[in-house]
């Protein structure tokens, strides 16, 4: 089987992830500093990411365990602004990063996917999008420092792979995680739409975010593409007209917005990736 590292395996996205990729015939190494569930059938290595030497070391194998993998999928991180103090979230999420990049490199992986984000295109959009849907044509908008980090790693993909012609990463801009047990919630968000006006309404079921992450690693694509990440529809029942009408109303409006399709454009991931969104709370089976 093809061997890939998985990052931060044991989080939100990432169990959806190693469910996926074993499921799909992957051998998958979990490095996280926390266990991904017993039955995930991933190999676990515990680790600390902020230490190069461990990475590397877990990068080119564990004796009898595995040996060195053909892909890598990097989620680890501090997940979102304002969890921990500035200072923090930049020199983990960099260091966390550079240290995987540079470990998969130096064991000759050449097919990375890596995690960026939906802030990088300017969330929580208090400076309105230039236009609506938004997509990844206009450059990064980092307003925090979690997307500041975001914003860097594009920045060194492309630079890394214009060092090496052979090297892909995939850079995917995921949006709000969901596991089905959070569209319980949905219902508060059509009481008060202003609540969800920061990411235009959007989000990502796990499974689909996990879709997501095997298409692009099984992609023939090589150098750096960035793609934004959500399912194909929002979280409210409100029609997006009426949402644009009266939170956006000055803000370009690009071609037809659909009742309830999805403000943040997967376009690009539909036509490069053939990614098709499957789950999501308006389907009767969220299970």
């Amino acid at each position: 089987m093809t061997r890939v590292v998985v990052t931060g395996g044991a989080g939100k996205l990432g169990r959806a992830c190693v469910e996926e990729l074993v499921r799909h015939g992957w051998d998958v190494v979990v490095f996280d500093r926390v266990r991904p569930p017993s039955e995930s059938g991933a190999t676990f290595v515990p680790i600390d990411l902020t230490d190069y030497g461990q990475v590397l070391d877990a990068m080119l194998g564990v004796e009898e365990r595995y040996s060195r993998p053909d892909a890598l999928v990097h989620l680890a991180a501090i997940p979102a602004p304002g969890i921990r103090p500035d200072h923090l979230t930049f020199m983990n999420n960099i260091s966390c990063t550079w240290n995987v990049v540079s470990a998969a490199r130096r064991a000759g992986v050449t097919n990375i996917v890596w995690a960026s984000s939906e802030t990088v295109l300017g969330l929580p959009f208090e400076t309105p999008p230039p236009y609506i849907p938004v997509d990844e044509e206009y450059p990064p908008r980092p307003e925090s420092t979690y997307s500041l980090v975001k914003t860097l790693e594009e920045a060194m993909a492309a630079q890394l792979c214009r060092w090496n012609p052979e090297l892909k990463m995939l850079g995917l801009r995921f949006s709000n995680v969901m596991e089905p047990a959070d569209y319980a919630r949905f219902p508060s968000f059509n009481d008060d739409p202003a609540s969800r006006k920061w990411n235009l309404w959007g989000y990502i079921d796990a499974r689909d975010g996990a879709q997501a992450v095997r298409l692009a690693l099984e992609s023939d694509l090589t150098g750096t593409e960035i793609f934004i990440i959500a399912n194909a529809d929002t979280v409210v029942s409100r029609p997006n007209a009426a949402l644009i009408k009266e939170f956006y109303p000055d803000v370009e409006v690009r071609g037809d917005l659909g009742e309830h399709d999805t403000l943040l454009s997967i376009a690009k991931a539909r036509r490069l990736l053939g990614y098709r969104p499957k789950y999501g709370w308006r389907y009767a089976d969220t299970s």
